[in-house]
């Protein structure tokens, strides 16, 4: 998850957004701004300055950003996710998030951080996951989500795919990315967020 290779960008996600029309599309428009600008403060980052213009994205639609219901998951036991690198990093499920997308119902099942050196992941959620778009319009390895768990609030959260991020792989090789289990593989297409990335990669 990008969390894990550039901290920082956490702060983009607890930025406000408003709902509706223009002034969602303004609220999306300076998340982006801020979300190329982290590239350029994070030491790892594959991505250099001219780099940023080829980032490209669908177009704001609120419609994306839906209210899911939250279930914890007890006593989940520790697992590992594959990496595109073949390392695996250790997780563990924190809850199913249940929504409704343009009249369907679907599932994403969220992620904690089980990494003993790295605490401080312990507060934000992890949500890889595939869907119709990959390989066409968007990463094929999948896009992901984060949230802090403080958003979970009364057994809800809100989902705001507009705001689904490629991971480093999608720029260049050598990071470890990890793989959205199967699982979380949506039968529809994610028409929101970031889309594939517009300059050759280096992997």
């Amino acid at each position: 998850m990008r969390f894990a290779i550039q901290p920082v960008l956490l702060l983009l996600a607890l930025l406000p957004a408003k709902l509706m029309g223009q002034t969602y599309k303004d609220s999306m428009a300076k998340y982006r701004q801020a979300y190329k600008k982290e590239f350029l403060t994070d030491k790892r980052s594959p991505l250099k300055a001219e780099d940023t213009g080829y980032l490209r994205f669908y177009e704001p639609d609120a419609s994306y950003r839906v209210t899911a219901t939250f279930r914890k998951t007890e006593h989940a036991p520790g697992f590992l996710i594959p990496t595109h690198s073949g390392k695996n990093k250790p997780y563990r499920e924190y809850g199913t998030l249940r929504f409704k997308l343009h009249s369907k119902n679907y599932i994403l099942h969220a992620y904690q951080s089980a990494d003993t050196a790295k605490k401080e992941l312990e507060q934000y959620l992890f949500i890889p996951f595939n869907d119709k778009t990959n390989y066409t319009d968007t990463y094929g390895g999948g896009r992901y989500l984060d949230m802090g768990i403080e958003e979970v609030k009364t057994g809800r959260a809100v989902l705001d795919f507009n705001k689904c991020y490629n991971p480093y792989c999608a720029y260049a090789g050598g990071y470890s990315c990890p793989i959205p289990p199967e699982e979380n593989k949506l039968k529809t297409a994610i028409r929101a967020g970031e889309k594939l990335f517009g300059k050759k990669t280096t992997e």
